[in-house]
Parts: C-alpha cells; sequence; structure tokens
C-alpha cells in the first residue's frame, strides 16, 4: 500500500481501492474491549459479529462493582438522616445510569460491532468518556463500596489510602491541569494510527486503551465536579476544542488512517473512509455539545447559587402624607 506526504500531526495512508478489502491480506482483526477479543472474518455472517459479548472478566467487574454498590447502599441509607436520603437516592441513580452505559458499551452488541466499524468503536468510547464517566462519578462509588466492607477491612482501606506516596501522586493527577493532561493525553495518543491499530490486532492493548479511556475520563470528571469553577470551566472549554479538533481531522481527512477497518467494513458494505468520516463527526458534534452543556449546567448552578447568596433589599417604605 503507498504512502504519500502526510497532512496531519503523523502519518496517514492512501485511501484504498473499493476493491482493496478482497485484495489486503486481512484475514481477520483481533479485537478486546474491556478484555474481551473479536475474531473478525469476512466468510462469518455479519450477524455473530454483532452478538453480545460476555466475556467473564467483563461481567465479574460489572457484577462485583453493583453488588458492593448496593450493599455499601443499604447501610449508608440506614445511617443516613432522613433529611439526606433523597441525595443518597441520586447518587444511586447516577451510579446505575454510569453502570448501565459501561455495559450498552461493554457488553453489548455494540462491542462487536466496533471490531468492525470505526464509528462504532467510536460510540463506544464515547460511551465510556462522556456518559459511563462522569455518571459513575456523581454517583460516589468508592465511598460506596468501603461501607460494603466489614469494619476491619474498611479500617485497612482508610490507613491505604492516607499513606503519604498515595497521597502525593493522587492529589498531582488530580489538580485540574493534571487531571486535563492525562485525558488529552490519552485522546490523541491513542488515536495515533501505530497505536490504534496495534490495539485492533492485540486484546491486551485493547484493554490498556480502553481502561486509560475511561480512568483518565474519571479523573477528570472527579476534578471538575471537585473544583467547579472557573478552572472546571476552562477544562470542559479546551477539552472540547482539542477533542473537536480531533474529530475535524477524523471527518475531513482525505485518507483513511486506520486500514485494518477495510475489510471488515467492506463486508459490511460500508466505505471505510465514510466509516471514519462518521466517528469523526461522533467525536467532533455529540462528544463536543456534552463539554458545552456541561460547561453551562456549571454556570446555570453558579448563577443560582450567587443569587441564593445575595441578600434580598426589602423595598423602602412610603413616606407618610402629612
Amino acid at each position: 500500500m503507498s504512502t504519500r506526504t502526510p497532512h496531519l500531526p503523523f502519518p496517514l495512508y492512501r485511501r484504498p481501492a473499493r476493491d482493496a478489502g478482497r485484495k489486503m491480506p486481512w484475514s481477520c482483526l483481533l479485537l478486546a474491549p474491556a478484555a474481551s477479543a473479536h475474531v473478525l472474518d469476512p466468510s462469518t455472517p455479519a450477524p455473530s459479529w454483532v452478538s453480545w459479548s460476555f466475556d467473564p472478566l467483563v461481567l465479574a467487574a460489572l457484577g462485583a462493582s453493583l453488588v458492593l454498590y448496593v450493599l455499601g447502599y443499604r447501610q449508608l441509607r440506614q445511617r443516613s438522616r432522613a433529611g439526606a436520603r433523597p441525595l443518597r437516592a441520586r447518587q444511586a441513580a447516577a451510579f446505575l445510569g454510569g453502570w448501565l452505559s459501561l455495559g450498552v458499551a461493554l457488553v453489548s452488541p455494540l462491542d462487536g460491532l466496533g471490531a468492525a466499524l470505526f464509528s462504532a468503536h467510536m460510540v463506544q468510547h464515547e460511551l465510556l468518556m462522556i456518559v459511563a464517566a462522569p455518571l459513575l462519578v456523581l454517583g460516589r462509588p468508592l465511598g460506596v463500596w468501603v461501607w460494603a466492607l466489614p469494619a476491619r477491612w474498611r479500617k485497612r482501606v482508610g490507613t491505604a489510602l492516607r499513606w503519604r506516596p498515595f497521597k502525593v501522586a493522587w492529589d498531582g493527577i488530580t489538580t485540574p491541569v493534571g487531571a486535563w493532561l492525562m485525558h488529552a493525553a490519552a485522546l490523541w495518543l491513542w488515536h495515533m494510527p501505530a497505536l490504534f491499530q496495534s490495539a485492533l490486532l492485540h486484546p491486551w492493548i485493547h484493554t490498556l486503551q480502553h481502561t486509560s479511556f475511561l480512568a483518565s475520563a474519571l479523573v477528570f470528571w472527579w476534578t471538575i465536579f471537585r473544583h467547579p469553577g472557573g478552572a472546571a470551566l476552562l477544562s470542559l472549554f479546551t477539552t472540547m476544542v482539542h477533542t473537536g479538533a480531533l474529530g475535524a481531522l477524523l471527518t475531513l481527512a482525505p485518507d483513511l488512517w486506520y486500514p485494518l477497518y477495510v475489510e471488515p467494513s467492506a463486508a459490511l458494505g460500508i466505505d471505510a473512509l465514510q466509516d471514519q468520516q462518521m466517528g469523526g463527526l461522533v467525536m467532533w458534534v455529540p462528544g463536543g455539545l456534552a463539554y458545552f452543556a456541561s460547561a453551562l449546567v456549571m454556570v446555570a448552578r453558579w448563577l443560582d447559587e450567587r443569587h441564593a447568596s445575595t441578600p434580598s433589599r426589602s423595598p423602602s417604605p412610603a413616606p407618610e402624607v402629612p
């Protein structure tokens, strides 16, 4: 396959011919969303590619997280005052929404379809980073999970969290700048053609990719909600800009970035370059709108709090008429 001088910060490949899916030696793709591998073979029926994924590790992690949350929530609800229970219920609803989003991204047919179509893969990434991550952070799962443990274990967890090296590292990555840099680095590095295609070929690399996306997004949104001020608004705005720029590069690129998608997308009757453009649009438009909407919500809450803290002035009594 011929190459050309790149128009972008990293090498691109020329758009393959329409029959390249038949000529290229891509016999199969191995993809590993969240520790699961998908073998793509154009000779197999397309419905088998988009079946549900029942990877034992994924199911075990999702099941354990839900059971621990339910047990911890029951403990906290019994200890909470009646006035605090509505807040606990809202946090539980947020966690459940994030948990279901993880299920859609990692267990539903979207998982297998992401191995065949770049656009589906981008939907999966957006679900992890801008849907599941903020909802999970709002659900406060760490504090709830701890209450599901026996008292002796809770004490040990508290001691571990107070360990100085851990606190220093945590304080460093959860500053607005640290969280922003980690999230941006994960996005741009993993979309470089060499790394992205390595994730398509090696299950453990794909697991690392999804883990870094979710972990960096959790830290990013935790920092946003932890410091809901000017720094959070700046982080949201600049993230909207640089993710939109990456989406625009994918959408407007005249060449194919990830040739490994040629054969599986052709087997589904979809042009690989058009599929790449759809994936770029997913990152560019819905992704950017999510960050923009979050910033608007934060501004609205800030205005409400400022209005509530402003003392109301009672009108001066009218002078008496003699």
